[in-house]
Formats: C-alpha cells, sequence, structure tokens
C-alpha cells in the first residue's frame, strides 16, 4: 500500500535545512546486510538518553520516549514541518542514500500497527528507483507519502548525486489514521 497524503512541503526550505546539517556526523546504517554502498543517517529524534550518535540512529524496541536531538535544533523547517503532524512522534531523522548505492529488498516488520513511517524526499532524482511490492513509486521533493513498509521495499539510486528524505515514524492516531484513509480514497 502507498499513499501520497494531501500535505506539502517547500522544497527550498528544505533544501535549506538540510544543507545546515550536510556537514554533521551522519551516521551509516548499522543493518549492513539490507544495502550496498553509502546508507546513511542523521537522527532529528533520539530515545530519552541516548546522546551518542551511533545510539541516537537506533532504537530498542518498544522504547517510545523520543526527545528532539542537537541536530533539529539548526533547523526551524524541519521543526515546523514536525509540528503539522498531530501524532505521536518516534524516530525522526534524515535519510540518505549515496551515489550508486542500493537498499536491497527488506521489510519492516515492526511497523503497520501501531506506528507507520512516512516519507518526504528532499533531494531526488528520476534516477531513484524506489520499489514497493515491485511496483515502482514515484516520490517528488516537498510531497508527503505513507508506504506500508512492512511489505517488500527496495530502492536503487543509479544517479551521481544523493537521494535524501526526511523519514518519520508516527504513532498511529485518530487524526493520522483519518489522514491516510481519507488520501487513499
Amino acid at each position: 500500500m502507498k499513499v501520497q497524503l494531501p500535505i506539502r512541503f517547500d522544497q527550498e526550505k528544505l533544501i535549506q535545512d538540510w544543507s545546515l546539517l550536510e556537514e554533521a556526523e551522519w551516521v551509516t546504517h548499522f543493518v549492513k546486510q539490507n544495502y550496498q554502498g553509502d546508507w546513511s543517517v542523521l537522527p532529528l529524534t533520539a530515545q530519552r538518553g541516548r546522546e551518542h550518535p551511533i545510539l541516537m540512529a537506533s532504537a530498542v524496541p518498544g522504547d517510545k520516549d523520543f526527545v528532539l536531538t542537537r541536530f533539529i535544533e539548526k533547523t526551524p523547517y524541519f521543526q515546523w514541518v514536525l509540528d503539522q503532524f498531530h501524532c505521536p512522534k518516534f524516530s525522526i531523522r534524515l535519510m540518505r542514500l549515496g551515489p550508486e548505492s542500493e537498499i536491497k529488498e527488506h521489510r519492516d516488520y515492526d511497523l503497520d500497527l501501531e506506528e507507520v513511517r512516512l516519507h518526504i524526499p528532499i533531494l531526488t532524482n528520476d534516477q531513484v528507483f524506489f520499489y514497493l511490492n515491485q511496483e515502482r513509486v514515484l516520490m517528488q521533493p516537498g510531497e508527503c507519502w505513507y508506504l506500508k513498509l512492512s511489505e517488500p521495499h527496495r530502492v536503487v539510486n543509479q544517479s551521481s548525486s544523493p537521494r535524501i528524505h526526511l523519514v518519520m515514524d508516527l504513532g498511529l492516531n485518530d487524526w493520522l489514521q483519518k489522514l491516510i484513509c481519507e488520501s487513499n480514497n
């Protein structure tokens, strides 16, 4: 299942905030068997008490006590984007898939019951191929997508530039469920 939500964000402001963090200490994704090349993350939230970047980029299952990190303090537009979602916020991060890199097909089994993942592309191009259930999903900068990632998905970046997404794991409350359901009709 894929649903483009009726929310759109300003690409120039997204890029401006991303550029404030471009030189920050991005963390290489820790599930190495799921990708080839460069896949990294910059945590905008983290579980309370996890202050080292590697710990901030991972999460202890079941712990829903997330706080803003020092990275988001520099990004007023990202903060405003988060304020538009009237639901619990858990892991919020920037995810970068480097040039000529691939996220292999996998499933995120811990999603879609009480928690969903939304993607907001910041930088992308027509040489980035995102597949959900073997079907290509074309996401444009500033759009907001719910993707049922407990289903098989993979991404290939065949371009010479990175793909950057703002990725948000959010609690599925009435507000968010209504937004997804109404957008799916």
